[in-house]
């Protein structure tokens, strides 16, 4: 056994990854055709079974390339990126690509799929649709991630079954406002770095519910660490208690 790969500190499954870059990702159409170009639709979403939903306006080219396949569907892959929330020089923290057929639904049928995205996402694009906007539908045949974690395919099973982190809709913001209002806690984190890359400068680069990763830019390159919690955390009282914990605040009262 590697004892080193033991040794690393716990991180959420591929197909929690998955969903989270699923939720919280940018997307883009990459239809299967020669010298097609990348679509960036006005919205989309994916769906717990992987199924993914892409508003494009009823004059885009795309829809017309779906309408006109075999069959009234296109082979097409949604690329989605998931993106650090700060500026850094290597944005990208993962992404997943997810392969199928896509289709033009029909407009009864995209107008229900705009009332269900709205329950969980709310958007006033979504008034749209039925009018100038049509709801694009690829049904998912693969599934593959690739991030600082682990690259490969996902059972879609496995992907339908799992649940995005509790906190991958707020990260973005509180990380901004750490990096913007409070540097000095940034700086505290470093001494949990190894010691030949505490002289680069220190850069909050992920949360969830297991642990903060920062990405440390030298002249060398990019180093992203792991900084566990003590135990996982479900909500943000818990999560203050771990942050806290991290920064070696002298008034934490431990927890048990």
């Amino acid at each position: 056994m590697d004892v080193n790969a033991s040794r690393r500190p716990p991180s959420p499954t591929a197909a929690e990854r998955a969903r989270s870059t699923a939720t919280r990702g940018r997307a883009v159409i990459l239809p299967a055709i020669e010298s097609a170009a990348r679509v960036n639709p006005v919205l989309h979403h994916v769906h717990p079974d992987g199924t993914v939903s892409a508003i494009l306006s009823r004059r885009h080219p795309l829809v017309g390339l779906a309408l006109h396949g075999a069959g009234g569907e296109l082979a097409a892959m949604v690329e989605v990126a998931d993106t650090a929330p700060v500026a850094l020089r290597e944005p990208v923290r993962g992404l997943l690509w997810i392969s199928g057929l896509l289709s033009v639904l029909p407009e009864r049928a995209a107008r229900a799929a705009a009332v269900s995205i709205a329950e969980t996402r709310p958007d006033p694009r979504l008034l749209d649709v039925g009018h100038d906007m049509v709801v694009l539908r690829l049904r998912v045949a693969s599934l593959v991630l690739a991030d600082a974690d682990s690259s490969g395919p996902l059972d879609v099973a496995e992907f339908a079954s799992a649940a995005p982190d509790p906190f991958c809709r707020f990260e973005a913001g509180w990380l901004r406002h750490l990096e913007g209002a409070h540097r000095n806690v940034v700086d505290m984190l470093a001494r949990h770095l190894p010691e030949k890359i505490r002289g680069g400068r220190v850069r909050p680069l992920g949360l969830d519910r297991l642990g903060l990763r920062l990405r440390i830019e030298d002249d060398d390159g990019d180093h992203d660490v792991r900084l566990a919690f003590a135990r996982p955390v479900r909500d943000v009282a818990e999560l203050s208690v771990e942050l806290r914990r991290l920064v070696g605040c002298p008034f934490l009262v431990r927890q048990t």
